[in-house]
Parts: structure tokens; C-alpha cells; sequence
């Protein structure tokens, strides 16, 4: 069962009210007991004292006068111990002196010390003198009650003052709540910030304006991407459509018709290449992996790769010449699809008569690196990052837009990342440079 949503200044409150409680209640137990124990120490030192005194009393009167003398001692000296109370019995168990009945009996709050002494000319004596600690026992009870009101207002305190800090404190959360609230699709440069920055917030906010950065610039290629997407889409469909109706205008001939119908089928196979396309970017977004078969020469792939396009090099006189070896375990569809992604692009762009490198090889110890180079205009360096985006287009290459759509090198790097490598491209005097790494596995 799923627990409900608590309130974090309610349990911070709480914990530190009950901290509080239970040190402050150690401590308060602590000082009673200390204080407990020095009274008790106190009561029977003076109640040796007292008893020694009393034997010293018996002593003095043994000596002058026996028994008897004991006995008036013990009387006369009775009303000059306020608060006290003495029993004394012979060797034989036979009582010798009790206080009397005007002097209050011992009870709970009274503190007795046994004594047993020989006295001169041989008297056995035995007693017990009780003091009446009434007074510690009253002190002792105010101070444990005092302790108990100071520990629960002590912990009443910490805690209303507790929620009042922490309320006080969380301010820059609503601060970034509101915020975040007024953010709307609209408002997607909005970003999170605070007057006074609060360090355990910063890097909290960091990653949300970073994750606002990431959003914003995927929100802005999608919405690039479907208005690239109706272009593509609107052409052939106009295209279609228009051909549909010229030849509904009027009575036409089968010739006619069947032209008309292998055009429509050709729009119609461009369309659905076109959607093939955008699904399999759609399953490299979703974070699809290639599947890798056994390790292959590579070159035998990109061998392949060339035969397929035997009659547009020849078309344009040009050369191919593949350099290089790695044997790899690869995707080989995907990585045959790659290769021919970028060698249609180079023959398109390629100077006549000129001569297409295709490299493989080894890029540091882990990856493998796949490149076409051609002879041709170079490319300015403010596209070149932009060449494997979706739909995106050289002003020089658009000449041929309506039998490329424009996502060939998106398919060639999303085939990179499948294979956990990147896409790369330069472009100076000497040649364009195109191609992508992989990771050997």
C-alpha cells in the first residue's frame, strides 16, 4: 500500500521536538540524580555524626554512673534533637531507652542508621537513631518537577520554533515553485533563479535550467521536424492530387491513364520511403541498439556497397577506392545502409571524372572509423555541423530535392549511434570528409 504525501517541516519538527525531549530529559534525569545522590550522602554523614555524638553521650554517662546514668543522658538530651529518633535495647534484647510519644514516629521520609557499641564497665548496648529528612525529600520533589516543566517546555519551545524557522527557511522553494508554475509552452525561456542564491538550491536549479535547455531545443526540432516533414509530405501529395484531377477532367485514353497511374505509383513509392524513413529515426530516438553478427571484413561490405552503385559512378566517370581493413562484428544491413547513405551523397556531389575514398579503419583501440571522401565544392563551415539534422539541405543541393528528401546522413547517424559511435564530417581544399565511427563492440 502506497504511504500519502507528509510534510517535510512536520517531521523535521517533530524529530527535533523529540530530540529534544529525550536529551533534554537525560540531562534533567541526570542533574536529579546527582543531586539525589549528594542529599542521601549528605544525610548519612550527619547521621554518623549525630550517632557518634550519641555514643560519645552513652560513653561519658557509662563511665560516671552506669546503666542509669545512661538512661537520664538519653532523657535529658531527648527535647535537643528536634526532628530525630532514638531506640536503644541492652545485650540481652530487653529495651533501655525509647524517645517518647511527643516526639513524631518515624515514616517514609525518615532516614534510620543502626549503631552497636560495649560500653565502659561492660555494658552491651544496640540502637537505631532516626532523622526525619522531610525537607530533602519536599526539595528533591520540587527540582525533579521543575526538571520535568523545563524539559517539556523546552521541547514545546524547540518545536514551535523549529516549524517557524523551517517555514522561514523553505521561502526560496515557493520562491521556485511559483516559478515553475508560470512556465508555460509559451514561455520556455523562462528559467528558474533566485535574488540570493542558497547553496544546497543551486545545483538543484542547474539541472532543472539544463533540463529546461534540453526540452526547449528538442521542442524547437520537433516543431522544425513537422514543419519539414508537411513540406516533404505536401509536394508529392500535390503532385498526386493534381495528376488525379487533369486526368478526371476528361475522357482519356488507356495510355493516358497508365502513365498517369505509374507517375501516382512513383509519388507514392517516394511517400513511403519518406514514412520508412521517419519510423526508423522514430525507433533510433527510442534508443534502439544494432544487432551485431558475426565479425565481418568490412571492406567485403563496402565492396558490396560500391557494385550497387556501379551505374551512377559510371554515370558520373568516377572512381572508387576503398582503403583499409577492419574485421568487425557489425549490424550489416545497417552498416552497408550507412555506407551507401554516404556514398550516394558523394557521387551527387563529386566533380566529374574524380575519384571517391572510401577509409575504414581503426580509431584508437576501441572503435572503428568509416569515412567517404570526394572531390567537390566544399562545404561552408557554418553548415557543417548542420548537415546530419533531419530535412536539412545545402542551398546548392536542393537543386535535386525532388528525388532526396534530406534524411540520408540523419540515417547515417543514427545508425552511428546505434552502434555507439558518432557521426563526423569535414570539408577544406584537399575534399569533403563524411562519414561515422563504431564501436568495436
Amino acid at each position: 500500500m502506497a504511504k500519502g504525501p507528509y510534510s517535510i517541516v512536520g517531521r523535521v519538527c517533530r524529530q527535533l521536538m523529540w530530540q529534544t525531549l529525550i536529551g533534554m530529559g537525560l540531562l534533567c534525569g541526570a542533574i536529579y540524580a546527582a543531586t539525589s545522590m549528594l542529599l542521601k550522602n549528605e544525610q548519612q554523614e550527619q547521621l554518623a555524626v549525630k550517632v557518634g555524638f550519641i555514643h560519645e553521650l552513652m560513653r561519658a554517662a557509662a563511665f560516671r554512673g552506669g546503666e542509669p546514668e545512661v538512661f537520664n543522658k538519653l532523657v535529658y538530651y531527648a527535647p535537643r534533637r528536634p526532628g530525630t529518633y532514638l531506640e536503644v535495647w541492652r545485650g540481652d534484647g530487653t529495651l533501655l531507652y525509647r524517645d517518647g510519644s511527643e516526639i513524631a514516629k518515624p515514616d517514609k521520609n525518615w532516614k534510620a542508621m543502626e549503631f552497636q557499641y560495649v560500653l565502659p564497665q561492660g555494658i552491651q548496648v544496640r540502637g537505631r537513631f532516626a532523622e526525619d529528612c522531610s525537607q530533602h525529600a519536599r526539595m528533591l520533589a520540587g527540582l525533579g518537577a521543575t526538571l520535568v516543566v523545563a524539559t517539556l517546555a523546552g521541547a514545546a519551545f524547540v518545536g514551535f520554533a523549529t516549524t517557524w524557522r523551517v517555514r522561514r527557511g523553505l521561502q526560496p522553494l515557493r520562491a521556485l515553485e511559483r516559478q515553475t508554475e508560470a512556465i508555460a509552452p509559451d514561455r520556455l525561456g523562462d528559467r528558474l533563479h533566485l535574488p540570493e542564491p542558497v547553496t544546497e538550491l543551486q545545483p538543484w536549479i542547474d539541472q532543472f535550467n539544463g533540463l529546461m535547455d534540453r526540452l526547449q531545443r528538442a521542442y524547437l526540432q520537433l516543431e522544425g521536424f513537422n514543419a519539414d516533414v508537411a513540406h516533404e509530405l505536401r509536394t508529392p501529395l500535390a503532385n498526386v492530387m493534381g495528376q488525379t484531377e487533369v486526368a478526371l477532367s476528361r475522357e482519356r485514353s488507356p495510355e493516358a491513364l497508365r502513365e498517369t497511374l505509374v507517375s501516382n505509383l512513383e509519388e507514392m513509392q517516394r511517400l513511403a520511403a519518406l514514412v520508412n524513413d521517419m519510423l526508423f529515426l522514430s525507433q533510433s530516438d527510442r534508443g534502439a541498439v544494432a544487432r551485431r553478427g558475426q565479425a565481418v571484413n568490412l571492406v567485403t561490405l563496402a565492396e558490396q556497397v560500391v557494385e550497387f552503385h556501379e551505374a551512377p559512378l559510371a554515370e558520373a566517370g568516377l572512381t572508387v577506392q576503398i582503403e583499409g581493413g577492419v574485421t568487425a562484428a557489425v549490424d550489416e544491413p545497417l552498416f552497408k545502409r550507412a555506407v551507401s547513405n554516404l556514398l550516394g551523397n558523394a557521387i551527387r556531389f563529386a566533380e566529374p571524372g574524380s575519384r571517391i575514398v572510401i577509409r575504414i579503419a581503426p580509431d584508437g583501440g576501441h572503435e572503428v572509423r568509416v569515412e567517404v571522401q570526394n572531390a567537390g565544392p566544399a562545404i561552408s563551415p557554418q553548415h557543417l555541423p548542420r548537415i546530419f539534422d533531419r530535412f536539412f539541405r545545402i542551398d546548392t543541393a536542393r537543386l535535386d530535392s525532388q528525388s532526396h528528401h534530406g534524411l540520408g546522413l540523419a540515417i547515417v547517424a543514427a545508425i552511428a549511434r546505434m552502434h555507439a559511435g558518432r557521426p563526423l564530417a569535414e570539408s577544406d581544399g584537399s575534399g569533403t570528409r563524411v562519414g561515422f565511427t563504431m564501436a568495436l563492440q
